[in-house]
């Protein structure tokens, strides 16, 4: 099992946070909001789900605290669109572009 470390805005598996063997980045925005950054994970540890567990550790940090979160990387929008597990945290604006329903 590899021990996910808690860094400076990231979560990181490997030695070093400055090398990490994974990370995913993150910035708090306001009072409640965390922007999903980047995710990376090593050539050696792809294929483990490594991305997928860092992302879970952001997604439980935004419940602990009731926060909102911004998947600006390409990998953590993709996850998190897809199911409904995540609707609690993920960040609607306001401006949404679908067709409003006439009452």
């Amino acid at each position: 099992f590899m021990e996910i470390k808690n860094g400076t805005n990231r979560f990181y598996i490997g030695e070093t946070e400055k090398d990490p063997d994974a990370e995913i980045v993150f910035k708090y925005r306001r009072s409640n909001l965390i922007v999903i950054e980047r995710t990376f994970v090593s050539e050696a540890l792809r294929g483990q789900k490594i991305a997928a567990k860092l992302l879970e550790k952001v997604v439980s940090t935004a419940r602990e605290k009731g926060f909102k979160i911004i998947p600006k990387c390409s990998y953590a929008e993709k996850v998190m669109n897809r199911g409904e597990e995540y609707k609690d945290v993920l960040y609607k604006e306001d401006v949404d572009n679908s067709p409003k329903h006439l009452c």
